[in-house]
């Protein structure tokens, strides 16, 4: 019985001690499976979409690039291949927008000033804008800035001010450069002093021939003037939408004539004070290229030009390509669309995204500009006869109260993310979705997509060989930054 006993309490302890060795602590010999590592997004993803429940929001889904193969069409990045530098993105700052941005109180304006042209997280960095040399239909009334009283001229310009704009324009434009020093400012006049024209109105009419040379002067005055006041001009056009002489202000001048203007005049007056601003030609609708390309077909006039600016209300944004293949070597700038009233957020975000500012660039423009920044809740001010449909990027509605529209984020979408600087790079369209491609100074590579289907795209953007696999619905539109 006792070696019976014995061989129990042996195998007892033999269980006991397997126990114990299945419970003990897991020792060096005994490797614990590895931890997955921790996926971080690479992409920053921006976002509006096209019923307004998201509007330029940073999305927080994890983007990273992989080679996992899927069955998503691709949209792929080369930046092997460049295109044009860009100048910038922004708006019309017509006088109108100016005097309606002025009666927001000093905190709230302050603060709107710096979420449009600053260059912080909270802002949207636009890089460039397009001012009126005088009034546009955007004023609350037609001016120059040698206005006489009927039948008097003055051809020594001593009558030139700047004082019709030193209430609301001048010192926005100040404290905007004081904010951005580099903003890019493009230069446009609706209208000649009338004295000059050959009707003597604002509406229509031509420039005199005898008034070329002194009209030359007047922009070049125009120019010295506004450096007094710390505001540098890049660029100027000789006359916005030289076709359309019904506005208010306005004046017709045709391709032979603004050639003439500028060999003749304009260039060797700007020649004659060194002058480095750049003359713009046409500035008006994609559907007539032959114009810009009849001015610089001018041999003498040829030299004294930068490019041609162009607006889309009609014709095709194709045309800007049009001209660049014309002329490889001169720029193209998109210089004007509205968004109207009447419109609605989600057609007009996809179809300003899609033309004024995808289109725009992979059709070589430098810049892409929405017409006006700002105006009241009645879409004014306006002169008599100018625009009552058109709808500021935002509206001002009282001492402390803004909205934005939809021309912000039409806008915002590239500005933000692409300074000036920046270049073009190549991508392909697949099916319904836009996009255009750049690479920033700091080597930044954004993309920025619109869904013009009417259901949600899934897509990979791929680049240097190994992609990320996104999302759009319908009418969206996405930036993407890595």
């Amino acid at each position: 019985m006792k070696n019976k006993n014995n061989n129990i309490k042996a195998f007892l302890l033999a269980g006991l001690s397997i126990i114990l060795i299945q419970c003990s602590p897991i020792t060096d010999s005994v490797k614990q499976k590895p931890t997955p590592p921790i996926v971080t997004s690479q992409v920053d993803f921006w976002l509006t979409k096209a019923d307004q429940s998201v509007r330029l929001e940073k999305q927080s889904s994890i983007l990273a690039f992989g080679s996992d193969h899927n069955v998503y069409p691709n949209i792929e990045v080369d930046d092997a291949q460049t295109f044009q530098s860009i100048d910038g993105f922004g708006y019309t700052l017509t006088g109108g927008s100016a005097e309606v941005i002025n009666q927001l109180n000093s905190q709230k304006r302050q603060e709107l000033l710096q979420e449009l042209f600053g260059n912080n997280a909270n802002s949207i960095s636009i890089s460039y804008l397009r001012i009126s040399i005088g009034a546009s239909d955007l004023n609350a009334t037609p001016f120059t800035y040698d206005d006489l009283p009927s039948g008097q001229t003055d051809v020594n310009l001593d009558n030139f001010s700047l004082s019709p704009d030193k209430d609301d324009l001048i010192p926005m434009l100040k404290e905007i450069v004081a904010i951005n020093p580099n903003i890019k400012i493009m230069a446009t006049p609706w209208s000649p002093p009338v004295w000059m024209k050959d009707n003597a109105g604002f509406v229509g009419g031509s420039l005199k021939p005898q008034y070329y040379g002194v009209y030359a002067q007047y922009f070049v005055k125009y120019i010295q003037k506004m450096k007094e006041e710390g505001i540098t001009i890049d660029a100027i056009t000789p006359q916005n939408e030289p076709l359309h002489p019904g506005n208010n202000p306005s004046m017709l001048m045709t391709a032979l004539q603004q050639a003439d203007f500028i060999k003749n005049h304009l260039g060797p007056a700007f020649q004659a004070v060194n002058s480095t601003v750049k003359i713009v030609v046409y500035d008006h609708n994609c559907n007539k290229p032959e114009y810009p390309i009849t001015v610089l077909s001018d041999a003498a006039a040829y030299p004294f030009i930068s490019g041609s600016a162009f607006h889309l209300y009609e014709g095709d944004i194709s045309a800007l390509s049009t001209v660049h293949n014309a002329f490889p070597d001169k720029s193209v700038y998109f210089t004007e669309q509205y968004t109207s009233n009447s419109g609605s957020f989600d057609g007009d975000l996809k179809w300003h995204v899609k033309n004024v500012v995808i289109g725009s660039m992979r059709n070589w423009s430098k810049t892409a500009l929405e017409w006006n920044l700002a105006n009241n809740a009645a879409f004014g001010p306006h002169t008599d006869g100018g625009c009552d449909t058109c709808k500021g990027a935002l509206t001002i509605n009282g001492s402390d109260s803004f909205s934005r529209n939809v021309g912000f984020y039409i806008i915002s979408h590239a500005s933000k993310f692409v300074p000036t600087g920046s270049v073009r790079i190549a991508s392909n369209i697949i099916g319904n979705l836009n996009n255009v491609a750049f690479k920033t100074p700091t080597g930044k590579k954004v993309l920025i997509v619109e869904n013009d289907g009417n259901t949600t795209e899934n897509f990979n953007i791929k680049h240097n060989g190994v992609w990320v696999t996104t999302s759009l619905e319908a009418g969206a539109v996405g930036t993407y930054i890595w």
